[in-house]
């Protein structure tokens, strides 16, 4: 069993929690997951990406949207519940050297799983500049975080509500085109900003690293359906990745595949109903 130490609601669907996990934390590395079951009752485990971990404290740290019945059921715990079971730390972490200047990008909740790997690139000894990018203001998280580590962060929004108006791939742009140019960039966030960030630099012949566990389902491999091409070749984002050349990803396979199960998908959710969402309702209706 594994207790929950703290929760905290970072927007409407955004929860951070950090667990119990004595071992994982001991030898989790920078983008590296978990495997998660939420309860006995409800048998599907998820994969979480450690957005941080504490090897004194025992502790991880996995920041996860209620997007599906088990992120519900997750979300629905509180501190001192316990978590039957979780598995780590797995997949291949990061390859962290000293290369000069990083560009780390994150969408959405991406930016959680993108903070330890720009912390330990910034230990490396790299210049690392961040951008971080979202739909509105209430959905930027660990801004304060980020700029702790940052040698430059950039704060972009879809509609302008704060930071700068505009696509994360605009300022990334102005940043491939700067002398010298970045040494390497990493890009974590949905599927079509990722694809869109490998476009972006590939004119300019930067390494760019992406991360695709948003397609993991299983975390083991023997599912196979995080299969995806890299290079034209099948790979699987479990066993080995989660991180890959964002050059040689095939993103329209991935995102078409990635929408397969969709209607399924939000059939599963409107079927759950969450006592959370019905609580955070009836808080914002007016008072008579």
């Amino acid at each position: 069993m594994h207790r929950i130490l703290s929760k905290q609601q970072l927007s409407d669907q955004v929860f951070m929690m950090t667990l119990e996990a004595p071992l994982i934390a001991a030898e989790r590395q920078p983008g590296q997951f978990i495997l998660l079951q939420v309860d006995d009752n409800w048998g599907e485990r998820i994969p979480l990406t450690i957005a941080g971990a504490d090897a004194a404290a025992g502790s991880i740290t996995i920041v996860f949207q209620t997007v599906g019945r088990t992120t519900h059921l997750l979300a629905e715990k509180e501190v001192g519940d316990t978590i039957p079971a979780v598995l780590g730390p797995l997949g291949t972490p990061t390859h962290i050297e000293h290369c000069g200047t990083v560009v780390c990008v994150g969408g959405g909740i991406g930016v959680a799983p993108l903070r330890p790997i720009a912390q330990a690139m910034k230990e490396a000894g790299n210049r690392v500049v961040i951008i971080i990018g979202t739909r509105n203001r209430e959905l930027v998280i660990f801004e304060e975080e980020m700029r702790q580590i940052a040698d430059e962060l950039i704060v972009v929004t879809d509609d302008g509500s704060y930071g700068r108006k505009a696509l994360v791939t605009e300022p990334l742009k102005e940043l491939c085109e700067r002398q010298p140019p970045p040494d390497c960039v990493v890009a974590i966030g949905p599927p079509v900003m990722m694809k869109f960030c490998a476009e972006t630099t590939r004119p300019y012949g930067i390494r760019t690293i992406v991360s695709l566990n948003t397609i993991m389902v299983d975390g083991t491999g023997m599912c196979g359906g995080c299969r995806v091409t890299v290079g034209g070749q099948t790979r699987f984002v479990c066993v080995d990745g989660p991180e890959f050349d964002g050059h040689q990803v095939d993103f329209d396979n991935m995102i078409k595949r990635l929408r397969a199960y969709k209607p399924q998908e939000d059939a599963q959710h409107e079927a759950h109903h969450c006592r959370l969402e019905a609580q955070i309702a009836s808080q914002k209706k007016p008072k008579a």
